[in-house]
């Protein structure tokens, strides 16, 4: 499935916005969330690469939604994953992110 125009702005505006939820919330993600779960048996394909098995509750966006929109429905772009591993891949590009955090130092 691909996106529309249409859908594709919307998710666009929800990037710039910094509001994603409504995108992981709206049915055309679910199916296809759903899609990827049963494609991989719901089992973790991170856990699954290293010899191991851990059941699967989360999908994961090889290339992430805000670098790549129009990739948010491919089901090529997905992977089940289980929480732990979903959080340590998230752990991972944070530290690749060379950007120095936001910060602000308030002094009264």
């Amino acid at each position: 499935m691909t996106i529309s125009r249409e859908r594709l702005r919307w998710l666009e505006g929800l990037i710039r916005e910094d509001k994603m939820i409504p995108f992981y919330k709206w049915s055309g993600w679910r199916k296809k969330r759903q899609e990827a779960l049963e494609r991989d048996n719901y089992e973790c394909q991170e856990c699954k690469r290293e010899g191991k098995y851990s059941r699967a509750q989360n999908v994961h966006h090889l290339k992430e939604v805000k670098d790549r929109p129009d990739l948010a429905l491919t089901l090529d772009n997905l992977e089940s994953v289980c929480i732990q591993c979903h959080n340590k891949i998230h752990d991972k590009r944070l530290k690749k992110d060379k950007r120095k955090p936001f910060v602000i130092e308030e002094r009264w």
